[in-house]
């Protein structure tokens, strides 16, 4: 959110200034909530991906390459790779350079794809898989957790997906937590290891070589 400073000369005029950009900002925001809350961004997300590989099947069209496209252009506009990426590389990510910065991004996005494609490419019965949300919303500032509820077969016992998001004009996904394991959580520990033992050039070698086998 822009916060816009405002100098004013006298005492007075500074207090109504910021009553009145405080009161802005708190409508603001109340209309946000109202047109975009958090959990029904999370299920639209999740829902419209759902559907589009629902088609793909339909056509007889759901190949890894169609899978990954879909991902591409249905969830990866909705992740914040940028945060995702700033939180693994944690203390190593401030003495980064741009092009250092920009390859973790990439890497990130790319595993996520590939991920995602192997996962939906081999599961069949997407017709009984249904998505709801847990309509209780945990927030702080800017960012929410939200909980899906994933049925398959109408299994009594569903799985439960947690998306921690971050408003960004729109609201973006930056972290996914299933059975407990944070996935930027996983990709930070992965990261520090190497990097206390080999170092960043030798991390990014790594990753370069494990991209080249996951697209093959």
């Amino acid at each position: 959110m822009i916060k816009t400073l405002l100098i004013i000369l006298s005492i007075l005029p500074i207090n109504s200034a910021l009553a009145i950009d405080k009161t802005s900002n708190t409508n603001h925001q109340a209309i946000v909530d109202i047109i975009d809350p958090p959990n029904s961004a999370a299920l639209n997300i999740m829902v419209s991906a759902l559907s589009s590989l629902k088609e793909l099947r339909k056509q007889k069209n759901a190949t890894k390459q169609n899978v990954e496209a879909l991902i591409r252009l249905k969830l990866l506009p909705n992740i914040a790779i940028s945060v995702s990426t700033k939180i693994a590389l944690s203390k190593y990510w401030d003495n980064l350079n741009i092009q250092q910065k920009h390859f973790f991004q990439y890497y990130i996005s790319e595993s996520l794809i590939q991920d995602y494609a192997k996962i939906l490419s081999g599961y069949d019965k997407l017709d009984s898989v249904h998505i709801s949300v847990d309509p209780n919303v945990k927030r702080k500032g800017n960012k929410a957790i939200v909980k899906l509820i994933i049925n398959i077969n109408n299994n009594p016992k569903p799985n439960i997906i947690s998306l921690k998001m971050i408003h960004l004009n729109t609201w973006h996904v930056y972290d996914i937590v299933f059975s407990g394991v944070s996935i930027v959580k996983n990709y930070r520990a992965q990261f520090n290891s190497y990097i206390k033992r080999k170092g960043v050039d030798s991390l990014i070698l790594k990753s370069k070589k494990k991209l080249e086998r996951l697209s093959k």
